[in-house]
């Protein structure tokens, strides 16, 4: 194509070159994110290699026996079944504890309350070595026999932290005249907190949650520390890395991975229909 109208070489150079200008961040961005998202592609392809031998890390021969056998080595499936128990036990306690403690920071004054406020901070800004360190003498000194207790316990210790902060945030940014319009409108108190208020909150409390089951799932520091006899599944890889970990592992952690981001995608899509299903409604 020739003429007066046509792009020249120097025209389509000039829009690539503005083109990059406008996106270099959004590029800047999608490199720094490949680069974070690398160690998980690494584990995925793993997760289907039969290795030569037990200590070797390399890709030897494509298959998929690890995934139609993923509980081939027992011992790790218990510890996998035992991670995903003291996880849902330590987000259940750590999320009911620290949802509570939230409201009455964000929603109530009383004599401490700034103390208070600081030292929640404090598990998060400790290194995980002094807080391992600090419950084992605490559970040793109260003559506390060490295993799956004590790591639950010593799990939502750490983990209310987390949750206080994330709920938190959720309450201070929201619009206190929703409850009060509620109340205007004859309803109770407890019907204001059902219907109005744990409907804002709530993706607060299931962002904390998830946030609590994760850390307790991959907890290992604090976890040597009190578990005494009960293996979890960090402790497991820690010591099969002594006689070669098993390529199942690889399996368990692109499962894990795979329901994080399946939850983080639903949750988007449920948030985009609710945001265009408020408008109509409100027509």
């Amino acid at each position: 194509m020739t003429g007066p109208g046509a792009p020249t070489g120097a025209g389509i150079g000039a829009r690539i070159g503005r083109w990059l200008v406008d996106r270099w961040v959004f590029g800047v961005g999608l490199l720094v994110l490949g680069y974070l998202l690398l160690p998980v592609a690494v584990v995925a392809g793993l997760s289907f290699n039969r290795p030569s031998s037990r200590l070797s890390y390399d890709f030897n021969e494509f298959t998929w026996d690890n995934w139609r056998q993923p509980c081939a080595t027992s011992d790790m499936c218990d510890a996998v079944l035992r991670s995903v128990q003291i996880g849902f036990l330590t987000t259940a306690g750590a999320t009911i504890l620290g949802t509570l403690m939230a409201f009455a920071l964000v929603r109530h004054r009383f004599r401490g309350r700034s103390a208070v406020n600081l030292l929640i901070f404090l598990p998060m800004a400790t290194p995980e070595l002094v807080m391992g360190s600090s419950l084992l003498t605490l559970f040793v000194a109260g003559a506390v026999p060490l295993g799956f207790w004590t790591v639950v316990t010593a799990h939502v210790m750490f983990c209310l932290s987390f949750v206080v902060v994330t709920v938190k945030a959720r309450l201070a940014g929201m619009d206190t005249r929703l409850e009060e319009a509620a109340m205007d409108l004859y309803a109770s108190e407890w019907q204001t907190f059902r219907l109005v208020t744990l409907p804002l909150v709530l993706p607060g409390i299931v962002a904390a949650a998830l946030l609590a089951f994760s850390l307790s799932f991959d907890d290992f520091i604090v976890t040597n520390f009190n578990s005494g006899t009960t293996v979890t599944f960090p402790m497991y890889v820690w010591g099969a890395a002594q006689r070669g970990i098993p390529p199942q592992v690889n399996v368990v952690g692109t499962a894990m991975f795979a329901v994080a981001l399946l939850l983080v995608v639903l949750g988007g899509a449920l948030g985009r229909r609710r945001g265009q299903v408020s408008p109509r409604s409100r027509a």
